[in-house]
Parts: C-alpha cells; sequence; structure tokens
C-alpha cells in the first residue's frame, strides 16, 4: 500500500522557516520521481517543487524560487521541503506527492495530474 506521511508543519513567524518531511513506503522510492504542493482555502492546488528519481533534477514554482530548496534522501524514503524567509502568502496546507508508478522516468514533474499518490497534508501557518 502506497503511503505518503508529511511531517514538520507549524506556526513561524514572517521570515522563519521550517523544514518538512515526507516519509514514503510501499512503493520503490528511488525510482520515483517526487513533489510538493499547496493549497490555501479557496484557492487550487499549486505547484511548490519538484524533484527527479535521481535527485539532480529540480524545478520550483515562481513563487518559492529562491527561498525553498527540495531534496530527497532515497537511502530513507524521505523528500524535504526546506523552506525559508517564509511569507503570509505561504500559508498553506503542503502536500507531498509521489509519482508510484514510475511511469515518468528521469523528468520532473510539475502538474497534479502527473503524481499518483498523495499525502494528507501538514498546515504551514505563517504570522505577520
Amino acid at each position: 500500500q502506497v503511503q505518503l506521511v508529511e511531517s514538520g508543519g507549524g506556526l513561524v513567524q514572517v521570515g522563519g522557516s521550517l523544514r518538512l518531511s515526507c516519509a514514503a513506503s510501499g512503493f520503490t522510492f528511488s525510482s520515483s520521481a517526487m513533489g510538493w504542493f499547496r493549497q490555501a482555502p479557496g484557492n487550487e492546488r499549486e505547484f511548490v517543487a519538484g524533484i527527479s528519481r535521481g535527485g539532480r533534477s529540480k524545478s520550483y514554482g515562481d513563487s518559492v524560487k529562491g527561498r525553498f530548496t527540495i531534496s530527497r534522501e532515497n537511502a530513507k524514503n524521505t523528500l524535504y521541503l526546506e523552506m525559508n524567509s517564509l511569507k503570509p502568502e505561504d500559508t498553506a496546507v503542503y502536500y507531498c506527492a509521489a509519482d508510484s508508478g514510475a511511469t515518468t522516468g528521469w523528468r520532473v514533474l510539475i502538474t497534479t495530474r502527473e503524481y499518483d499518490a498523495w499525502g494528507q497534508g501538514t498546515q504551514v501557518t505563517v504570522s505577520s
């Protein structure tokens, strides 16, 4: 059974930092492209960052470039999102996503339809 479990969310002040983790199981993590998305109330789910299965290729949404860093540790089946210089507009539920079927090769995936597995989400709130 494919499982993605996010952790590390919480309440942080403007300019602060958080590190999200996503523990994966039930599929071959090292063969799967991974990503982070977020969704604020009333908004569509938004691409935050994606990483290729080997970790060499990464992509970021325009609103987080230069502030967020995606990484993965294949030996631990874990995906990370380091978030710095947080802003109130970063407030959202953050979701981990996987191409658990490993159907997309070495590409970085940036749309929701390219992922087939999702975590339950973790809330990030940035207070001003």
